[in-house]
Protein backbone atom coordinates (compact mmCIF):
# COMPACT_ATOMS: atom_id res chain seq x y z
CA UNK A 1 0.00 0.00 0.00
CA UNK A 2 1.24 3.47 -0.82
CA UNK A 3 1.20 6.49 1.46
CA UNK A 4 -1.25 8.29 -0.83
CA UNK A 5 -3.71 5.40 -0.44
CA UNK A 6 -3.27 5.29 3.34
CA UNK A 7 -3.84 9.01 3.80
CA UNK A 8 -6.61 9.18 1.22
CA UNK A 9 -8.41 12.40 0.43
CA UNK A 10 -6.83 14.25 3.37
CA UNK A 11 -3.81 15.27 1.28
CA UNK A 12 -5.79 16.07 -1.85
CA UNK A 13 -8.27 18.52 -0.33
CA UNK A 14 -7.48 22.17 0.34
CA UNK A 15 -7.29 24.08 3.58
CA UNK A 16 -5.30 21.43 5.45
CA UNK A 17 -2.38 21.73 7.83
CA UNK A 18 -0.33 18.52 7.81
CA UNK A 19 2.32 17.85 10.44
CA UNK A 20 5.14 15.42 9.68
CA UNK A 21 6.76 14.23 12.88
CA UNK A 22 9.63 11.79 13.38
CA UNK A 23 11.01 10.14 16.50
CA UNK A 24 14.08 7.86 16.62
CA UNK A 25 14.17 7.84 12.81
CA UNK A 26 14.54 10.11 9.79
CA UNK A 27 11.18 11.22 8.42
CA UNK A 28 12.57 12.98 5.35
CA UNK A 29 11.00 10.35 3.08
CA UNK A 30 7.64 11.93 3.98
CA UNK A 31 8.86 15.32 2.74
CA UNK A 32 9.98 13.81 -0.57
CA UNK A 33 6.60 12.10 -0.95
CA UNK A 34 4.58 15.29 -0.45
CA UNK A 35 6.89 17.34 -2.68
CA UNK A 36 6.47 14.91 -5.58
CA UNK A 37 2.77 14.42 -4.81
CA UNK A 38 1.84 18.10 -5.02
CA UNK A 39 4.04 18.79 -8.06
CA UNK A 40 2.43 15.90 -9.93
CA UNK A 41 -0.99 17.24 -8.90
CA UNK A 42 -0.23 20.57 -10.58
CA UNK A 43 -0.08 22.67 -7.39
CA UNK A 44 2.01 25.80 -6.90
CA UNK A 45 4.62 24.82 -4.28
CA UNK A 46 6.79 27.02 -2.08
CA UNK A 47 9.48 24.80 -0.58
CA UNK A 48 11.40 26.21 2.39
CA UNK A 49 14.31 23.76 2.49
CA UNK A 50 16.42 24.32 5.59
CA UNK A 51 18.04 20.90 5.84
CA UNK A 52 19.43 19.88 2.44
CA UNK A 53 20.57 21.43 -0.81
CA UNK A 54 18.51 21.79 -3.98
CA UNK A 55 20.54 19.13 -5.77
CA UNK A 56 19.76 16.61 -3.02
CA UNK A 57 15.99 17.10 -3.29
CA UNK A 58 16.19 17.09 -7.09
CA UNK A 59 18.05 13.79 -7.23
CA UNK A 60 15.62 12.09 -4.84
CA UNK A 61 12.57 13.49 -6.66
CA UNK A 62 13.82 12.12 -9.98
CA UNK A 63 14.25 8.66 -8.46
CA UNK A 64 10.86 8.47 -6.78
CA UNK A 65 8.26 6.34 -8.54
CA UNK A 66 7.66 2.74 -9.48
CA UNK A 67 9.59 0.63 -11.99
CA UNK A 68 7.90 0.59 -15.39
CA UNK A 69 9.27 -2.83 -16.43
CA UNK A 70 9.77 -1.63 -19.97
CA UNK A 71 6.36 0.04 -20.21
CA UNK A 72 7.61 3.60 -20.56
CA UNK A 73 4.88 6.19 -20.21
CA UNK A 74 2.28 3.69 -19.02
CA UNK A 75 0.76 3.17 -15.62
CA UNK A 76 2.57 0.52 -13.68
CA UNK A 77 0.42 -2.39 -12.55
CA UNK A 78 1.63 -5.24 -10.41
CA UNK A 79 1.46 -8.65 -12.12
CA UNK A 80 -1.36 -9.83 -9.83
CA UNK A 81 -3.62 -7.08 -11.21
CA UNK A 82 -2.49 -7.05 -14.85
CA UNK A 83 -5.10 -9.49 -16.17
CA UNK A 84 -7.97 -7.84 -14.31
CA UNK A 85 -6.98 -4.36 -15.44
CA UNK A 86 -6.90 -5.50 -19.07
CA UNK A 87 -10.59 -6.37 -18.79
CA UNK A 88 -11.49 -2.84 -17.65
CA UNK A 89 -11.89 -0.89 -14.45
CA UNK A 90 -15.30 -2.39 -13.72
CA UNK A 91 -13.93 -5.89 -14.00
CA UNK A 92 -11.18 -5.05 -11.50
CA UNK A 93 -13.77 -4.54 -8.80
CA UNK A 94 -15.08 -8.08 -9.11
CA UNK A 95 -14.01 -10.79 -6.70
CA UNK A 96 -11.20 -12.86 -8.26
CA UNK A 97 -12.43 -16.22 -9.46
CA UNK A 98 -9.82 -17.93 -7.31
CA UNK A 99 -11.73 -16.94 -4.19
CA UNK A 100 -14.55 -19.29 -5.19
CA UNK A 101 -12.29 -22.29 -5.62
CA UNK A 102 -12.02 -24.87 -2.83
CA UNK A 103 -8.24 -25.04 -3.24
CA UNK A 104 -7.98 -21.54 -1.73
CA UNK A 105 -8.39 -23.15 1.68
CA UNK A 106 -5.05 -24.91 1.13
CA UNK A 107 -3.22 -21.57 0.80
CA UNK A 108 -1.45 -19.88 3.64
CA UNK A 109 -4.10 -17.38 4.76
CA UNK A 110 -1.53 -15.00 6.24
CA UNK A 111 0.35 -14.82 2.93
CA UNK A 112 -2.89 -14.18 1.10
CA UNK A 113 -3.81 -11.24 3.30
CA UNK A 114 -0.23 -9.95 3.17
CA UNK A 115 -0.46 -9.76 -0.62
CA UNK A 116 -3.90 -8.18 -0.38
CA UNK A 117 -2.76 -5.48 2.05
CA UNK A 118 0.55 -4.62 0.40
CA UNK A 119 -0.22 -4.82 -3.32
CA UNK A 120 -0.08 -1.50 -5.20
CA UNK A 121 -2.93 -1.51 -7.73
CA UNK A 122 -1.57 1.22 -9.98
CA UNK A 123 0.49 4.37 -9.94
CA UNK A 124 -0.23 7.02 -12.52
CA UNK A 125 3.35 8.18 -13.11
CA UNK A 126 6.27 5.72 -13.00
CA UNK A 127 8.74 8.50 -13.72
CA UNK A 128 10.23 10.89 -11.20
CA UNK A 129 9.79 14.66 -10.96
CA UNK A 130 12.36 17.21 -12.09
CA UNK A 131 12.57 20.10 -9.64
CA UNK A 132 14.66 22.06 -12.12
CA UNK A 133 11.89 21.89 -14.72
CA UNK A 134 9.30 22.78 -12.06
CA UNK A 135 11.29 25.91 -11.15
CA UNK A 136 11.69 26.95 -14.78
CA UNK A 137 7.96 26.76 -15.47
CA UNK A 138 7.18 28.69 -12.29
CA UNK A 139 5.48 25.87 -10.42
CA UNK A 140 8.14 25.57 -7.69
CA UNK A 141 9.62 28.36 -5.58
CA UNK A 142 12.63 26.95 -3.76
CA UNK A 143 14.33 28.62 -0.80
CA UNK A 144 17.71 26.98 -0.23
CA UNK A 145 18.18 27.69 3.46
CA UNK A 146 21.73 26.34 3.71
CA UNK A 147 23.04 28.69 1.03
CA UNK A 148 21.07 31.67 2.36
CA UNK A 149 22.41 31.16 5.88
CA UNK A 150 26.01 31.05 4.69
CA UNK A 151 25.56 34.12 2.52
CA UNK A 152 23.99 36.06 5.38
CA UNK A 153 26.57 35.05 7.97
CA UNK A 154 29.57 35.79 5.74
CA UNK A 155 27.99 38.83 4.10
CA UNK A 156 28.05 37.44 0.56
CA UNK A 157 24.36 38.03 -0.13
CA UNK A 158 23.55 41.43 -1.59
CA UNK A 159 20.33 42.73 -0.08
CA UNK A 160 18.04 44.46 -2.55
CA UNK A 161 16.17 47.59 -1.44
CA UNK A 162 12.70 46.72 -0.19
CA UNK A 163 13.40 42.97 -0.52
CA UNK A 164 15.10 41.67 2.64
CA UNK A 165 16.36 38.12 2.81
CA UNK A 166 13.75 35.58 4.01
CA UNK A 167 16.19 34.64 6.80
CA UNK A 168 16.93 38.24 7.72
CA UNK A 169 16.47 37.45 11.43
CA UNK A 170 20.00 35.97 11.44
CA UNK A 171 21.41 39.51 11.12
CA UNK A 172 19.06 41.07 13.65
CA UNK A 173 18.86 40.92 17.40
CA UNK A 174 15.19 39.87 17.32
CA UNK A 175 13.96 36.53 16.00
CA UNK A 176 11.14 38.00 13.95
CA UNK A 177 10.20 35.73 11.03
CA UNK A 178 8.13 38.37 9.24
CA UNK A 179 10.52 38.41 6.27
CA UNK A 180 10.14 34.65 5.84
CA UNK A 181 6.35 34.91 5.92
CA UNK A 182 6.41 37.78 3.40
CA UNK A 183 8.52 35.61 1.10
CA UNK A 184 6.04 32.71 1.34
CA UNK A 185 3.01 34.96 0.81
CA UNK A 186 4.58 36.73 -2.17
CA UNK A 187 5.63 33.42 -3.75
CA UNK A 188 2.19 31.82 -3.52
CA UNK A 189 0.15 34.98 -4.19
CA UNK A 190 1.98 35.93 -7.38
CA UNK A 191 -0.13 36.73 -10.49
CA UNK A 192 0.93 33.48 -12.22
CA UNK A 193 -0.32 31.39 -9.26
CA UNK A 194 -3.77 31.27 -10.83
CA UNK A 195 -2.41 29.01 -13.57
CA UNK A 196 -1.82 26.28 -11.01
CA UNK A 197 -4.00 24.43 -8.56
CA UNK A 198 -4.10 25.24 -4.83
CA UNK A 199 -0.93 26.71 -3.28
CA UNK A 200 1.21 24.55 -0.99
CA UNK A 201 3.85 25.48 1.58
CA UNK A 202 6.36 22.75 2.45
CA UNK A 203 8.94 23.25 5.23
CA UNK A 204 11.87 20.89 5.90
CA UNK A 205 12.40 21.14 8.71
CA UNK A 206 10.93 23.59 11.21
CA UNK A 207 13.24 22.53 14.04
CA UNK A 208 16.16 24.14 12.19
CA UNK A 209 14.68 27.59 12.78
CA UNK A 210 14.98 27.01 16.52
CA UNK A 211 18.61 25.96 16.07
CA UNK A 212 19.27 29.17 14.14
CA UNK A 213 18.08 31.28 17.04
CA UNK A 214 14.37 31.79 16.43
CA UNK A 215 12.21 31.63 19.55
CA UNK A 216 9.31 29.15 19.87
CA UNK A 217 6.85 32.06 19.88
CA UNK A 218 8.27 33.39 16.61
CA UNK A 219 8.11 29.95 14.98
CA UNK A 220 4.53 29.36 16.11
CA UNK A 221 3.52 32.85 14.96
CA UNK A 222 5.05 32.15 11.54
CA UNK A 223 3.06 28.91 11.18
CA UNK A 224 -0.10 30.61 12.42
CA UNK A 225 0.10 33.36 9.79
CA UNK A 226 0.91 30.79 7.09
CA UNK A 227 -2.16 28.77 8.08
CA UNK A 228 -4.39 31.83 7.99
CA UNK A 229 -3.03 33.00 4.63
CA UNK A 230 -2.83 29.66 2.83
CA UNK A 231 -5.37 27.35 4.48
CA UNK A 232 -8.11 29.89 5.22
CA UNK A 233 -7.75 32.60 2.58
CA UNK A 234 -6.24 30.75 -0.41
CA UNK A 235 -7.62 27.27 0.43
CA UNK A 236 -4.16 25.80 0.07
CA UNK A 237 -2.15 23.37 2.19
CA UNK A 238 0.72 23.64 4.66
CA UNK A 239 3.04 20.67 5.27
CA UNK A 240 5.72 20.92 7.96
CA UNK A 241 8.33 18.46 9.25
CA UNK A 242 9.54 18.59 12.87
CA UNK A 243 11.82 16.34 14.89
CA UNK A 244 10.87 15.16 18.36
CA UNK A 245 12.17 12.88 21.07
CA UNK A 246 10.39 11.46 24.07
CA UNK A 247 13.54 11.83 26.16
CA UNK A 248 14.68 15.15 24.73
CA UNK A 249 15.88 17.93 27.01
CA UNK A 250 15.10 20.55 24.35
CA UNK A 251 12.00 22.06 25.93
CA UNK A 252 11.62 24.71 23.24
CA UNK A 253 11.44 22.12 20.46
CA UNK A 254 8.94 19.97 22.37
CA UNK A 255 6.80 23.05 23.02
CA UNK A 256 6.65 23.75 19.29
CA UNK A 257 5.90 20.10 18.45
CA UNK A 258 3.07 19.81 20.97
CA UNK A 259 1.52 23.10 19.86
CA UNK A 260 1.62 22.07 16.19
CA UNK A 261 0.05 18.71 17.01
CA UNK A 262 -2.84 20.51 18.67
CA UNK A 263 -3.56 22.69 15.60
CA UNK A 264 -2.89 20.21 12.78
CA UNK A 265 -5.57 18.55 10.64
CA UNK A 266 -3.43 15.51 9.86
CA UNK A 267 -0.41 14.07 11.67
CA UNK A 268 2.00 11.59 10.12
CA UNK A 269 4.24 10.35 12.91
CA UNK A 270 7.18 8.19 11.83
CA UNK A 271 8.85 6.25 14.64
CA UNK A 272 11.83 3.95 14.76
CA UNK A 273 11.36 0.42 16.01
CA UNK A 274 11.73 0.03 19.77
CA UNK A 275 13.44 -3.32 19.15
CA UNK A 276 16.18 -1.78 17.02
CA UNK A 277 17.26 -2.27 13.43
CA UNK A 278 15.49 -4.69 11.08
CA UNK A 279 16.28 -5.04 7.39
CA UNK A 280 12.66 -5.82 6.46
CA UNK A 281 10.94 -3.23 8.67
CA UNK A 282 12.48 0.22 8.96
CA UNK A 283 9.89 1.71 11.29
CA UNK A 284 6.23 2.40 11.86
CA UNK A 285 4.04 5.34 10.93
CA UNK A 286 1.03 6.57 12.84
CA UNK A 287 -1.57 8.39 10.74
CA UNK A 288 -3.78 10.59 12.93
CA UNK A 289 -6.75 12.25 11.24
CA UNK A 290 -7.90 15.06 13.54
CA UNK A 291 -11.64 14.53 13.18
CA UNK A 292 -12.15 16.25 16.54
CA UNK A 293 -11.25 19.61 14.98
CA UNK A 294 -14.30 19.55 12.70
CA UNK A 295 -16.69 17.51 14.84
CA UNK A 296 -16.73 18.26 18.54
CA UNK A 297 -16.93 15.18 20.72
CA UNK A 298 -15.61 12.84 18.01
CA UNK A 299 -12.41 10.87 18.50
CA UNK A 300 -9.48 11.18 16.15
CA UNK A 301 -8.97 8.37 13.63
CA UNK A 302 -5.66 6.60 14.18
CA UNK A 303 -4.06 4.10 11.78
CA UNK A 304 -0.71 2.42 12.40
CA UNK A 305 1.38 0.80 9.68
CA UNK A 306 4.92 -0.43 9.38
CA UNK A 307 7.06 0.56 6.43
CA UNK A 308 10.15 -0.36 4.48
CA UNK A 309 12.10 2.27 2.53
CA UNK A 310 13.21 0.95 -0.86
CA UNK A 311 15.27 2.47 -3.63
CA UNK A 312 12.40 4.11 -5.52
CA UNK A 313 9.44 3.97 -3.14
CA UNK A 314 8.24 3.14 0.36
CA UNK A 315 6.09 0.10 1.10
CA UNK A 316 3.51 0.22 3.90
CA UNK A 317 1.91 -2.82 5.48
CA UNK A 318 -0.02 -3.82 8.58
CA UNK A 319 1.95 -4.61 11.71
CA UNK A 320 3.16 -8.19 11.81
CA UNK A 321 2.73 -8.74 8.06
CA UNK A 322 6.24 -7.96 6.84
CA UNK A 323 8.15 -10.26 4.52
CA UNK A 324 10.35 -11.35 7.43
CA UNK A 325 7.33 -12.69 9.33
CA UNK A 326 5.60 -14.34 6.41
Amino acid sequence: MTLAVAVGEWTGSGGRFTLLRDTRTDGSFLVHHFLSFYLRAGCKVCFVALLQSFSHYNIVAQKLGFPSHGESGKDYVYPEMRKRRAKGVAESKKVPSGLHQPQLMNLDIRKFFYKLLTQKLLFSSPEGVSLTAAKERGQLVFLEGLKSCLDLVFGEEEEQPGQPSPLQFLRESSSDLRALFDFVRASLSAPDSGAWKGPVLLVDDLSVLLSLGATPVAVLDFIHYCRVCLCSQLQGNVVVLVHSSEESEDEENELVVNSLCHHSDLILWAEGLATGFCKDVHGQIKIIQRVSLQQAGEQDLVQIYQYKIQDRNVTFFARGLSAAVL
